[in-house]
């Protein structure tokens, strides 16, 4: 009974920590992870069910994860045989770290590739086993206190009076290193700090400045929409965010509702933004009135995806008519021939139901004028 919530909690460990399942594998030295669904960063082998001959690749090279989604390229030997999901003992600096295979094979070369690694140039370190048991039990052993060591690194830190933040802690896979997330507005003098945590933890000290989107993505949490943040479950870059994907989706400019859980705007304004441009292509230019025997109607606004175009007449805002894009492009090339159409409520939808016009209708059209 012990043995079995002993388990059940390492799991749970890796569960929270890593963003990793534990599961039992056939050979009791190796713990395997399900990285199908669950894991942060996780990478779909596309080509593990290819048999062709010419997709056999000979390629000695693996990726790895760690917490929080790091994860780094490792050579191996040819006789090593590894498997996704499997626990293995890297090369690390010093020692050596515990982590969990993604990628084999072809795939990890295309990776590279897409990450701009070149062998040539760069000395990859070593994975030196599959992890053994007594690696495996001291692995889950540090994972268990590196939320304690955050707090109390933390109350460390205030004694101190340091204008910093540590937001997570890492422990190498042999207890040797520990690396210390932290975000700063100013640069800060952790001298110190360094040495106060070296005594109290008895570990090589590591401190790493990262950024409040990078803050968010390690802590995690539920945005707006109800779903788990974006960049703690599948993002792994960060492009930068402007007013001007807003203002191009017709967003309104509230801070409060444009910014994430970090404080900076949300990364999901650039989704749909390239729709929202290519679309808008379509559209005429809104800086020219429409001209009418009524008077001059100006833009409002524009619905870009049901492709109309609000317009009023001037002196009267009130009375705004929504007209498809493709009738208000014929009236404005009636305008430049010097015809006006009486009124714009001919042009107008009715009823909020869009009455489609293709550019072959100009007969129905002509009516109107």
């Amino acid at each position: 009974m012990e043995e079995n919530i002993k388990e059940n909690t390492q799991q749970k460990n890796i569960l929270n920590s890593r963003g990793c399942c534990a599961v039992k594998g056939t050979n009791p030295d190796q713990l395997f992870v399900d990285q199908l669904r669950c894991c942060k960063l996780s990478a779909h082998d596309w080509l593990s069910e290819y048999t062709d001959a010419d997709s056999i690749s000979d390629f000695n090279v693996a990726e790895v994860r760690f917490k929080n989604g790091r994860k780094d390229f490792f050579t191996h030997p040819p006789e090593m045989t590894l498997k996704k999901g499997e626990v293995v003992a890297v090369e690390a600096s010093p020692g050596h770290d515990i982590g969990i295979v993604t990628l084999v094979g072809q795939l990890v070369e295309i990776q590279m590739k897409r990450k701009n690694v070149d062998l040539s140039k760069k000395d990859l370190k070593r994975v030196f086993r599959h992890a053994r048991t007594a690696d495996i039990e001291k692995w889950l052993e540090v994972i268990e206190i590196e939320d304690n060591t955050m707090l109390k690194s933390r109350r460390i830190a205030a004694e101190l009076s340091l204008e910093m933040k540590i937001n997570d802690v890492e422990y190498q896979g042999d207890k040797t290193k520990a690396i210390f997330y932290y975000t700063a507005n100013d640069r800060v003098d952790f001298r110190e700090l360094i040495r106060k945590l070296a005594d109290a933890f008895r570990v090589r000290i590591e401190m790493k400045q990262i950024g409040v989107r990078q803050e968010a993505a390690k802590v995690g949490g539920i945005g707006p929409c109800g779903r788990e943040l974006c960049c703690s479950s599948y993002m792994s870059t960060f492009s930068s965010v402007s007013t001007t994907s807003a203002r191009i989706q017709q967003l309104s400019l509230n801070p409060q509702k444009l910014a994430g859980q970090c404080g900076k705007l949300k990364c999901c304004l650039n989704y749909e933004v390239d729709d929202y441009i290519e679309t808008l292509r379509s559209f005429p230019d809104s800086s020219i009135p429409l001209q009418t025997k009524k008077g001059k109607a100006f833009f409002i606004k524009s619905e870009v995806f049901k492709k109309t175009m609000w317009y009023a007449y001037a002196g009267d805002a009130t009375n705004m008519m929504s007209i498809p894009i493709d009738k208000v492009k014929y009236i404005l090339k009636q305008n430049k021939k010097g015809k006006l159409p009486a009124e714009l409520e001919k042009f107008a939808e009715k009823n909020t139901q869009v009455d489609t016009i293709s550019s072959g209708d100009n007969d129905d059209i002509t009516g109107y004028i």
